[in-house]
């Protein structure tokens, strides 16, 4: 029965991982909720600001913002990475970041230097062991991220922008289309890409008080904030989902094989079972 007892210890060894995993399968499903209505509350302000910054880009606006004006001559490029701090949520992150490095060696093959800013603890993790310049990062924003979690490594970046330390700045994150899927995006922060609906340029611009250089440094600086808050909830919404369905998938699995163990246990048993018989009725016919 040696080889019956091995088994049985896999059994119940594969029975306390599906523990785990119904676990951590049941608090993703809980959490996923209160993700969601974080992100979908925080949507129409980001899709506000973007028109307006759209709009902005499109005026005939004399005051020219740093922000908004294209720079031919790209030297050194910046992203803002958001990733999850915890793992166990699929190829959530590995997919975003096997984007990430094909976009980072084509800059490089080109010979433009990258700066990165890590949101999350995989990729500070990640991007540490590669050939970048981590410019900042910050890590366990937890399950309700605040916009002043983050104020100080956008500052990071915005400053490295203004100076001409970085001539373009990404934004890489997982956006949460449904529950089931989850797409890794790399969207351009810096310059301000125009909005889509407007084609050409207006003559028209708006009315600044005090004036159009201090309107504009605080109106770009928030709708910056408000695309890195925001895709910090898309982020936290598909890290919830990816989990969920990842550890359902590892529960059935873990289900299919307790009963591919079992049946083998069955039969190892059946074997000693028969053996033993065999044995006694042999012995019994000898004597």
């Amino acid at each position: 029965m040696a080889g019956a007892r091995e088994i049985r210890t896999k059994i119940k060894s594969v029975a306390n991982t599906r523990k785990v995993t119904r676990a951590l399968e049941m608090v993703s499903a809980s959490k996923i909720r209160k993700a969601q209505d974080l992100m979908k509350a925080s949507r129409p302000y980001a899709r506000l600001m973007r028109q307006v910054i759209g709009h902005i880009a499109h005026a005939n606006v004399e005051f020219q913002h740093p922000f908004l004006v294209e720079r031919k001559d790209v030297k050194r490029v910046g992203y803002v990475i958001v990733s999850t701090d915890r793992g166990l949520c699929g190829g959530l992150n590995s997919n975003m970041f096997r984007k990430l490095l094909g976009e980072i060696r084509g800059w490089q093959d080109k010979g433009v230097e990258v700066d990165v800013v890590c949101i999350g603890q995989k990729a500070t993790q990640f991007f540490r062991r590669l050939k970048v310049n981590m410019l900042g990062s910050v890590t366990h924003l937890g399950e309700k991220p605040q916009i002043a979690q983050l104020i100080g490594v956008i500052k990071v970046v915005l400053d490295a922008y203004t100076d001409g330390r970085i001539d373009r700045l990404h934004l890489a994150y997982n956006d949460f289309v449904n529950t089931m899927t989850q797409k890794a995006t790399v969207d351009t922060l810096l310059p301000l890409p125009p909005s889509p609906e407007l084609a050409t340029t207006h003559a028209w611009d708006y009315i600044y008080e005090p004036d159009a250089a201090t309107v504009l440094e605080h109106v770009l600086t928030r709708y910056i904030e408000s695309l890195v808050y925001q895709s910090v909830l898309e982020n936290l919404a598909s890290e919830h989902a990816a989990r969920m369905v990842a550890m359902k998938s590892a529960s059935d699995n873990a289900t299919k094989a307790i009963g591919s163990l079992t049946l083998v246990y069955n039969k190892a048993r059946q074997a000693a079972i028969t053996q033993e018989i065999s044995e006694i009725v042999g012995g019994a016919a000898a004597v």
